[in-house]
């Protein structure tokens, strides 16, 4: 088993190893990284949970109960109104449905494999609530949302989302000599000749320079799988989150850690005894000073104050739906409206 350690060894594969929590920590260009995974029962006809929140702290509910969250929901799970600035987020939804509604008066119901990638920019309030549509059975739920920054030029660039469908997500199937099967959805990023949709316009990952890479590996029983080397020397971060055990060229790591890898080298991924389930995040840095504050991503802390005073004085142009938890009709079926007016339906 590879000790948890903060050391640096330049020359090995492996740099860094640490056990993951609730979030996950990133190396730049990536700001953020959480896993979401709650067991929902049956919906009530609100699309709340049918089921009581005696008991949880209700508004700020991060405490898993009877396997599932409220967050920040009252009566419906999810995150009401809240602003963002200066990076973007990309929603990457595996299982269960996501309501996304916003200032600019867009709005999407997506999941089930869909990615929603928003760019902030100077600034977007937005929500984002999980309707449990199922009341004859139990509404399971996962979500990975991950902060990728922007860099100066384009912190104050207008906000944008693009809906990547998951039925135009490429993906990579390799077979190993046994033929047991590794599967890559690429979110961002190319592999093996596969090239992802393309992201926001102003993202960071826009540019191929930048060697962004997004990607949910799945391993069978057994399987192994050759993570080819980076062109350039990038930041490169593989989670392994559901499984037993792996190999990364011979290196033992355990489930529930996360890796730092030197991406100018190859990677034998081996997995273990069971399904493996990995997510690699890989990215050129930026190299700028950050500021955070909250919802707020900056380059310097007169920036956090300006942002502060303008998102009290704006609210980043209001909140034009009736409520801050806003959920779509239950008959709505996948869709994303756009602030132009332009409108998807899947």
């Amino acid at each position: 088993m590879l000790v948890e350690t903060s050391f640096i060894m330049s020359q090995n594969t492996i740099l860094k190893v640490q056990k993951l929590g609730f979030q996950w920590q990133t190396q730049d260009p990536f700001l953020f990284c959480v896993h979401h995974e709650d067991f929902y029962p049956k919906g009530n006809a609100e699309m709340g949970p049918d089921a009581s929140l005696a008991g949880r702290a209700i508004g700020g509910d991060f405490e898993e109960k009877n396997g599932w969250r409220m967050y920040h929901g009252i009566k419906i799970p999810g995150f009401p109104a809240h602003p963002h600035r200066g990076f973007e987020t990309v929603t990457i939804v595996r299982k269960g449905l996501v309501d996304h509604s916003d200032s600019l008066g867009a709005a999407g119901r997506f999941g089930n494999g869909d990615v929603q990638w928003m760019t902030a920019g100077k600034g977007v309030q937005h929500s984002e609530m999980f309707p449990l549509l199922n009341t004859e059975k139990e509404n399971p739920f996962e979500l990975f949302q991950i902060w990728l920054n922007l860099p100066k030029a384009k912190k104050m660039v207008d906000p944008h989302f693009a809906m990547l469908w998951h039925e135009e997500i490429p993906t990579y199937i390799h077979k190993d000599s046994e033929n047991r099967k590794t599967t890559i959805k690429l979110i961002a990023g190319d592999l093996a000749g596969l090239k992802a949709s393309s992201p926001a316009p102003n993202s960071w990952a826009a540019d191929p320079e930048n060697e962004v890479a997004i990607w949910t590996i799945t391993m069978e029983a057994n399987a192994e799988w050759k993570l080819p080397a980076s062109k350039k020397k990038v930041n490169r971060s593989l989670y392994f989150f559901k499984g037993t055990s792996a190999t990364l060229n011979e290196e033992n790591v355990d489930v529930s850690h996360g890796v730092d890898l030197n991406s100018e080298l190859e990677v034998q991924i081996k997995n273990g005894e069971s399904e493996g389930q990995f997510l690699l995040l890989q990215g050129k840095a930026i190299a700028e000073p950050v500021v955070q504050h909250g919802p707020f991503v900056m380059n310097s802390n007169q920036e956090i104050q300006e942002t502060m005073m303008e998102y009290q004085r704006t609210q980043f142009g209001g909140w034009p739906w009736g409520s801050y938890d806003h959920v779509h009709p239950k008959s709505k079926g996948r869709f994303a409206k756009y602030a132009d007016g332009r409108e998807e339906n899947k």
